[in-house]
């Protein structure tokens, strides 16, 4: 038999394929015609501006054919804006997209911040550039569109899509899959849901979570919940389920900062919570359905129950109804919650699929993401000072 020798999965040459690159001066992707805007001399590297209330059309593309590679970046880097262009990916004859999330979320750190992390399949490098590598089969159309929901102008748009054509997609081939969703406020004792209303075949990937606390951090720790997964109908318990939100993450006894190839926490700041987790070489399968929740309880060092309750007299003494002694039995030292949560969830299943419940609406998205005053004090980048600027004019 002949040995087919791959690096990173893929073959080391497959004449079948043909490799194909879409940016701002090759739209269409064509063969010998990438930078030829101002007789090559780099005429036209991005969209400027990117209008406010438009929708753009990033990449259309005949199959068969893989995605392999996207990079995004934008001027300024700004929590508004990173939440607020919406990326939709749509494929084959499917008239509803099968990816619909904020640009930041898509590319794994929410509440619209940047920061230096490198995951195996998402990356923000030096915090100022997205770039992914979730391969994405299609067999007969790709197509890929931004949304301009900021309410205002994006200065710049670059974009660069990496795909080949030529490969051997099949009708039982899994197609990529990304939702967002967010809630401001939990309800007590009920779980967040990350990912629901999915059937057919398929396999979940992972997920990016983003929290805002609605206690201090110390001394009311929010991350004890488990993390749940029901599979092919599961209703009351799941098949997966956790012992903890930082163990989720491969840590445990509180969650700090830190980026690896699966699994991490790139912000952990300022008030603010995202990590994430990939189950890559840990595979979740479905044949059915599959649900995924994470539950909402923390702690304190404290585990008496007599002192956990002055602990919430205190809180609700201050007018906040967030925190709840649980019943006996319950985890000790722990507190029922209610957080600010968001996710986007990818995962891979057949087609046809169903339509997503609707996007949050902007109000919603931009809640309480607003640049903190001290982060306003890092200059690592010329964006980072466009940043300050912007903010000045904006408070006068």
């Amino acid at each position: 038999m002949k040995q087919v020798w791959e690096i990173g999965g893929v073959p080391l040459f497959d004449e079948r394929l043909k490799s194909r690159s879409i940016t701002h001066e090759n739209r269409r992707g064509e063969k010998g015609r990438g930078g030829m805007a101002a007789e090559g001399r780099k005429g036209s590297a991005c969209l400027a501006p990117f209008e406010s209330g438009t929708k753009f059309e990033v990449a259309d593309i005949e199959g068969p054919g893989c995605i392999r590679h996207i990079w995004i970046t934008t001027f300024p880097g700004d929590p508004m804006h990173d939440r607020n262009i919406i990326l939709r990916f749509y494929w084959d004859d499917q008239t509803h997209p099968s990816v619909e999330v904020p640009l930041g979320d898509f590319f794994g750190l929410a509440h619209g911040r940047r920061t230096n992390f490198n995951a195996a399949y998402t990356a923000m490098p030096e915090g100022r550039a997205f770039t992914c590598f979730w391969p994405m089969p299609f067999a007969k159309r790709c197509r890929i569109e931004a949304e301009n929901d900021i309410g205002e102008d994006c200065p710049m748009f670059f974009y660069q899509i990496d795909y080949t054509l030529g490969d051997n997609v099949s009708p039982d081939t899994p197609y990529f899959h990304a939702q967002f969703r967010r809630v401001l406020e939990t309800t007590m004792k009920q779980d967040y849901v990350i990912l629901d209303g999915v059937t057919g075949k398929g396999r979940f990937v992972g997920c990016n979570v983003g929290v805002i606390p609605s206690a201090p951090s110390p001394p009311f720790w929010w991350g004890e919940g488990e993390v749940k997964i029901y599979l092919d109908g599961d209703v009351e318990y799941p098949t997966i389920c956790g012992t903890g939100t930082e163990d989720y993450v491969c840590s445990g006894w509180g969650l700090g900062e830190f980026s690896a190839p699966y699994f991490g926490a790139p912000w952990i700041r300022h008030g603010l919570v995202c990590y994430y987790r990939y189950h890559i070489l840990d595979p979740i399968y479905f044949s059915s359905d599959i649900k995924v929740t994470v539950q909402q309880i923390g702690s304190v060092a404290e585990f008496e129950a007599r002192r956990r309750k002055q602990f919430v007299d205190w809180w609700r003494s201050i007018g906040k109804t967030t925190l709840e002694v649980p019943e006996e039995g319950s985890f000790k030292g722990g507190f029922e919650r209610v957080d600010d949560y968001c996710s986007t969830a990818y995962w891979y299943q057949t087609l046809p699929t169903k339509p997503f419940p609707p996007l949050p609406d902007r109000s919603v998205r931009s809640h309480d993401i607003d640049l903190r005053e001290e982060e306003l004090v890092q200059f690592d980048s010329i964006a980072g000072w466009h940043r300050l600027l912007r903010h000045v004019i904006m408070k006068k």
